[in-house]
């Protein structure tokens, strides 16, 4: 009967044991301060720019170098190194192809899209938040023309929803949010910081090009930024959206399917 050696397969339930098994078998020396590591390093990449394509007091015959003294001592030329930018870049790369390689890699990967005041992280979502939302910060009820008075930007009424039935003023006039049945529409400054975020799993946002905009077609949770910055605001959970922007002014729409909801954003005005 045959036994078994280092070279049979081992077993994937078996592997971490045998690792971490060898791992305490393993001398260690301590690892060294931070700040004494960084000087190595920098140390090291120095040198290596400094030797990078230079033989010093010797000449190259046939891949050789001659180091030019008495006895002509002949040696290989180094082989060549990538520098420290190609070296991360293909790590970067590596990791990258590492990371999608498996459903896990994928779930750990999170994209930005930050478009029109709205920062959208796409990958890794968590639950959808749960319980009653509070207001915005100041939030309170006005009417249109109060409403127009008070933000810092003009604003829209899409024509395809006639008067608004409510009218909410937050944040100093940095929202303003326009309420009908079943649909809502904030409108804020979406030129310089991040006023909504939004946290979401796949798919990612469609564009919606005849608005220059983005359709998030599922449930989300979405966190208001407040101007005066700190934490988010607490967030809730919204239904599919369309984002885009009319000239300087960020919208978002939440309520209609998308083709409804894009035939209401062109009526804007």
């Amino acid at each position: 009967m045959s036994t078994s050696d280092d070279s049979d397969p081992i077993a994937p339930e078996d592997l971490e044991s045998r690792l971490r098994a060898l791992g305490e078998d393993l001398a260690v020396p301590p690892a060294p301060p931070p700040a004494d590591l960084a000087r190595a390093v920098r140390a090291r990449l120095e040198d290596g720019r400094a030797h990078d394509g230079r033989v010093h007091d010797g000449r190259v015959h046939n891949g050789r170098v001659h180091d030019g003294r008495a006895g002509g001592r002949t040696r290989r030329r180094a082989a060549w190194r990538p520098s420290p930018r190609v070296a991360a870049a293909a790590v970067a790369v590596l990791m990258a192809v590492l990371l999608g390689a498996t459903p896990q890699g994928r779930a750990a990967v999170v994209s930005v899209l930050r478009f029109a005041g709205v920062e959208i992280h796409v990958g890794g979502a968590g639950p959808l938040p749960t319980g009653v939302p509070s207001p915005l910060p100041g939030e309170r009820r006005v009417t249109l023309e109060e409403a127009r008075r008070t933000a810092r930007f003009p604003v829209a009424v899409p024509s395809a929803l006639g008067a608004p039935a409510d009218v909410r003023v937050a944040d100093g006039g940095r929202v303003v949010t326009l309420l009908w049945p079943g649909v809502r529409l904030d409108e804020f400054d979406g030129t310089l910081s991040v006023v909504w975020r939004k946290e979401l799993g796949e798919p990612w946002p469609d564009q919606v090009g005849a608005l220059g905009g983005w359709w998030i077609q599922q449930p989300h949770g979405v966190s208001y930024m407040p101007s005066a910055g700190g934490a988010p605001h607490e967030t809730r959970v919204a239904g599919p959206t369309l984002i885009w922007q009319h000239r300087l002014v960020g919208l978002r729409l939440e309520g209609p399917d998308r083709d409804e909801a894009v035939r209401i954003a062109l009526s804007v005005r």
